[in-house]
């Protein structure tokens, strides 16, 4: 989609060629409400008659309405402009419009418009409007192809909120893109062939490494989940150079279990097909990087991604095995279907290398942490105070949250182990700390943070699909990181 910006009023706007209108409008609406333009007087007598309440979700819908050259007019209330109201908005009045052809569409806002609600605005929209395509013989693609965003007052700040909002589109629709496609069409071969073509460009760097070069770096946690796999291992390590050589980078790395059976701890079948979706770490690590490509910030970010398949042939790790980790540690591996944190721990130890400023780990790791949170809010782990503030500001602006979980030294108990020096599973209570708490071993030479995305990154039902989450939480975290260095404003579109 194509994003513009335009200081317009909306007498002005009501006259363009638009398939649809859409128009915001607030619960405090007594200047916007007394005009004489045909929406005003629209919304008066809706209002008059019980027909449009400011309350969250509320829209008025007209086709073909005199003196509104748009064939679809839609007018959505904001209540009081937050970001979940807006969100809200936006969704009600997209389901009113989605049978309909939609090319191009206005977005108007009737008061006066922030940069979040903004970006909320047009991420709720491409949201609302996505289409997967991939693997359907007979594919029905979005057909909304242009986005018109109008307010009576466009500032600097509003036009560089749009640039960013067009790049984390881009940035979650990647990330939807591979989380959604189904393990055949998503192998860690075809994951690293995504990551070599989003990498392009004099700031980017990638390199992918194989079963041999794992091997050689003694990566036994990672090599040995991939072991029951035929499908051949990847191990990804994507870079963005934006800054000077000299800034420490911060260091995403993306659990990319491309599908998980559990290996020989096999998971039940109903429902084993989403299990395509336990490389949404990964995903939304190329998703990042897309935005990056795009916004070009002063900053440098180095991505990892682990990927495998987790299968369980005969030659597939076994519960009681000991494994020994890049790090040096052993690792008794109780259960093989807590594999994201043995490909994780190879690559944390890694990261060490890159003497990075942060690492953040990205994955569906527990169904403890669904548990704990529900699909509203990602896991946060982190002993870093300052880091762990800054992931959940970051959250808290994006409307992509997190909420930040306990990792107290008490929970690591159940993690001992008489035949090596660490058990990778610590039994049922407190399973998303525990796995945390597994993680936090690889991880004390640099501030790290862990974010368990396993109740946000995917819904499950009729509305079974990746969310791309937590791109944005990530994005917003990385341009705070980059001093606000992002992007010049787009040029003013003049009438």
């Amino acid at each position: 989609m194509n994003f513009e910006i335009q200081k317009r009023a909306l007498s002005s706007v009501i006259r363009d060629d638009l398939d649809a209108l859409l128009v915001l409008w607030p619960s405090d609406d007594k200047d916007v409400v007394s005009g004489q333009d045909p929406i005003a007087s629209l919304v008066r007598a809706a209002i008059q008659h019980g027909d449009f309440e400011h309350k969250p979700g509320a829209v008025l819908s007209l086709y073909a309405h005199p003196g509104i050259k748009a064939r679809h007019l839609v007018i959505a209330c904001t209540v009081d402009g937050t970001s979940v109201h807006v969100r809200g908005a936006l969704t009600a009045a997209w389901n009113t419009l989605k049978s309909a052809k939609i090319k191009r569409i206005g977005i108007h806002a009737a008061a006066e418009l922030s940069a979040t609600a903004l970006q909320t605005a047009v991420t709720a929209l491409a949201d609302a409007s996505y289409s997967y395509t991939s693997t359907l013989s007979k594919p029905k693609p979005r057909t909304l192809k242009q986005v018109v965003v109008s307010a009576g007052q466009i500032g600097a700040e509003l036009r560089v909120a749009l640039t960013q909002a067009q790049a984390l589109v881009a940035g979650v629709e990647v990330a939807k893109e591979w989380a959604n496609r189904p393990a055949n069409h998503c192998t860690p071969v075809m994951l690293a062939d995504a990551a070599k073509s989003i990498a392009k460009g004099a700031a980017f760097k990638c390199e992918v490494l194989g079963p041999k070069e794992v091997t050689k770096l003694g990566m036994g946690a990672f090599l040995a989940v991939a072991r029951g796999a035929a499908e051949p291992l990847r191990f990804i390590v994507m870079r963005y150079n934006g800054a000077a050589a000299a800034q420490a980078p911060v260091v995403l790395v993306g659990k990319g279990i491309t599908f998980d059976t559990g290996g020989i701890s096999i998971k039940p079948a109903a429902e084993m097909d989403e299990m395509k979706y336990d490389m949404c770490g990964a995903a939304s690590v190329l998703g990042v990087f897309k935005a990056l490509g795009e916004l070009k910030p002063a900053i440098n970010v180095v991505g990892l991604i682990p990927a495998t398949e987790n299968m369980p042939d005969g030659l597939a790790v076994k519960p009681g095995d000991v494994v020994t980790s890049m790090s040096g540690q052993t690792i008794e591996i109780l259960n093989t279907d807590a594999e994201g944190r043995l490909v994780l721990c190879d690559a944390l130890t890694y990261a060490e290398r890159f003497k990075p400023q942060a690492v953040i780990d990205i994955a569906t790791l527990t169904g403890a942490c669904v548990i704990a949170l529900g699909a509203v809010r990602s896991g946060l782990f982190s002993a870093d105070d300052a880091l762990a503030h800054s992931l959940q500001l970051a959250g808290n602006e994006s409307g992509d949250a997190c909420w930040r979980m306990p990792l107290d030294d008490d929970y690591a108990e159940g993690l001992k182990s008489r035949y090596a020096d660490v058990a990778n599973v610590a039994g049922r209570q407190a399973g998303a700390v525990t796995a945390a708490k597994f993680l936090q071993r690889f991880s004390s030479r640099y501030p790290w943070a862990h974010l368990d995305i396993a109740g946000t990154a995917w819904r499950s039902g009729a509305a079974k699909g990746a969310t791309g989450r937590p791109v944005g939480l990530l994005l917003h975290y990385l341009l705070a990181q980059a001093g606000s260095k992002l992007v010049k404003a787009p040029p003013v579109r003049r009438r």
